[in-house]
Formats: structure tokens, sequence, C-alpha cells
């Protein structure tokens, strides 16, 4: 590491060339080391935070995050991730430096979201939509750590935005609750129907929402999941489903086959091909907070069906590989999370094994 001596000052120079973020080479220049070992000595810690630490904003990073991750994104998934960065996440830290984020910048931003309110005075974002802005933020972090030697993520070190209380959001209809609702709603065929796939196939809202005769196989009682509908910028786009195991042959009762091709010939000139299902999501929720009312059970969410068909197949005894198939999971993972919703399956597991020991003392 090459230091040079300033004659008229009687001082030392670290004087030397370096790569930067964006792999140009630069010269560095500093004077007045009182000593030459100073001067390299400056050098070496220099270069080892230059290797370690990303000296760029936030908002320029972004456009290498872009440039990086757009091309290999769905378009709509793009447009998703968009918006959370440039409305949730650049206000606040588009103008820091990705080297000067710290953990404690991320609980400051943390405890800003959670204080925000609506004109009720409520809280402004639910902690389900909170952890999708944070997941987001930390993809930004981890992306600079894993390709541009950011020395480490500061939303780990941060923590969960609210804790963890997904368990806490998630609710659930038993089949007698559902029952009580579906005959609450029957008069309503096109919604009673769109509920009987969601609560009965475990389909996705948008999976049941692009649903087309074509994907009926009315003879064998299956329903082929190849799609998916988004509302994008105001604007009805037909997707592939959420994940890559989105892609599946789902098996139903042979009554929802029944109930599903009843619907369809009351559609006149419906097509192979169209779309079985015209009405709309805000349509489902208002005819679910309808039912649900009529019925005299819980308000639970549309996508709640879904987690409702889960936990059927969770409490007659299916396994979560069997589960995560049927239901698109990409991993079991997300299945398991489910797996607290039964503490009575743990009893059951407790009895059984109880019995083997009692067995094993006969013996």
């Amino acid at each position: 590491m090459p230091a040079y001596k300033d004659k008229k000052r009687n001082t030392w120079i670290a004087s030397f060339y370096y790569e930067d973020w964006t792999g140009t080479k630069k010269k560095k220049h500093k004077r007045g080391f009182k000593t030459k070992k100073d001067a390299q000595e400056w050098e070496r810690v220099f270069l080892n935070q230059k290797a370690e630490t990303l000296d760029m904003t936030f908002e320029d990073f972004v456009q290498l995050y872009t440039e990086d991750k757009k091309p290999k994104l769905r378009w709509n998934t793009w447009i998703s991730k968009e918006y959370i960065i440039n409305r949730k996440l650049m206000p606040y830290f588009g103008q820091k430096k990705m080297n000067e984020i710290k953990a404690r910048d991320i609980i400051k931003w943390q405890n800003t979201m959670m204080e925000m309110k609506d004109d009720n005075g409520d809280p402004l974002y639910s902690r389900k939509y909170l952890r999708s802005i944070q997941a987001q933020l930390s993809c930004i972090f981890n992306h600079a750590v894993r390709l541009y030697e950011l020395k480490k993520n500061p939303v780990h070190a941060a923590g969960p935005i609210g804790g963890d209380e997904r368990s806490m959001e998630m609710q659930i209809w038993t089949k007698e609750e559902y029952r009580m609702f579906s005959e609450a709603i029957s008069d309503n065929i096109e919604a009673f129907t769109a509920f009987e796939i969601l609560y009965w196939g475990g389909l996705r809202l948008g999976e049941m929402l692009a649903l087309t005769p074509d994907d009926i196989d009315f003879d064998n009682d299956e329903i082929k999941v190849t799609k998916s509908l988004q509302h994008i910028r105001g604007t009805i786009v037909i997707t592939p489903p959420k994940t890559r195991k989105g892609i599946r042959t789902v098996k139903i009762p042979h009554f929802l086959t029944r109930e599903i091709e009843m619907f369809v010939k009351m559609q006149y000139g419906l097509g192979s091909d169209n779309r079985i299902f015209m009405i709309s999501k805000s349509g489902l929720h208002h005819e679910l907070s309808r039912g649900a009312e009529e019925a005299g059970v819980k308000r639970i969410r549309v996508h709640d069906l879904r987690h409702s068909h889960i936990s059927m197949l969770i409490d007659m005894g299916f396994s979560a590989v069997d589960i995560a198939n049927r239901v698109g999971h990409e991993n079991i993972d997300i299945t398991m999370h489910y797996a607290h919703m039964f503490p009575h399956r743990q009893d059951e597991i407790v009895g059984k094994l109880a019995k083997i020991n009692d067995w094993q003392e006969a013996v």
C-alpha cells in the first residue's frame, strides 16, 4: 500500500485507486498523516469498508434492484413491489445511504407505520400488510448483501414488525358454521356457488374468479387450476397462479360438481373459455357479510374460507404434504402454520402414545 511524503508539510499522503459500487475505478487522496504507518492504516480501513458497505442512497440502490429484478418477475408481481417501494419505503429511506441504515432506523420506521391511523382512529394498515411491506424492505437489503457486498441486512436485527401475530389474524368456520352461512346466501346462486368452491375446493379467490367451463371436468369431479384473476391498476388481468405449485388438479365432491354444472347451464351463451363468475371481489365481501349476519356466525374474510378448508383437512387427519399439494402451497412450511389451530389433535396423539405405553407395560 503506497504512501507518500509531503515534504512541504512534513506529513504523509495516502493515495490509491479503488472500485466504487458501480465498478468504476476511482482515485482516493488524503493528506495530513503524521506517519507513513498512519497513512497506510487509513487506506486499509477505507478499502475494508468499501468491500463491506454500499456508499450510495437507498433511492439509487433501488434503481439497481429494479434493473436486476424486474425482468425476472411477472408484471403484476413487479407492479405490487413497485407500489410498496415508491409509496411506503422511498419517502422514509430514499435519501439515506445504504451503509448508514441501521436496525434502529428500521425500528423507528416500524413504529411510524404502526402508529398511522385512519379517519376513525383505527390502525391504517393491518399487521399482515405491514409484514408485506417489511418483507419487501428486507428483500432489497438481502439483494444488496448477496450481490453488492453490503455487510448485513439491518431488517433482520430489527425483528418483525408488530410481532408475529399470524395466528391471531387467521379465523375459520367449522363445517356447521359454513352450512349455516351457505343456507343464508343460497338466494344468490352465483355467490353461493362461488363460496362453495372456495370452501370445499380450497381455491384462492383469484383462482376461482378465473375459472372457465373448460377448467371443470364434470365427469371426473375435478377442477384444473391453471390461472388467476388479478386487478392491476384498474384492469382485470389473467395471470398464472400465485406459486409454481399453484398449477394443479383439485378433486372435488360430486355434489359440488353438480352445483357448478347447474350454475354454468343457467348462464345463457357462456362459452367454454369464458369466465364462469362475473361477481366482483367487493360483491363477494358484501355477500359474505350479509350471509354471516343472517346466519348468526362470526364475520370472517373471504380468504379465511381457504383457511377453513385447510383446517378441515387437518382435522380429518390428512398430512401436511397432501394438503400442500391440494391447495398449491409452495412448500409444507406454509401448511404447518395452521397446526397450532388444532390442540385437540395433540391430545389425540398423547392418547395414542399412552395406549402404546400401556401395551408395552402389559407385555
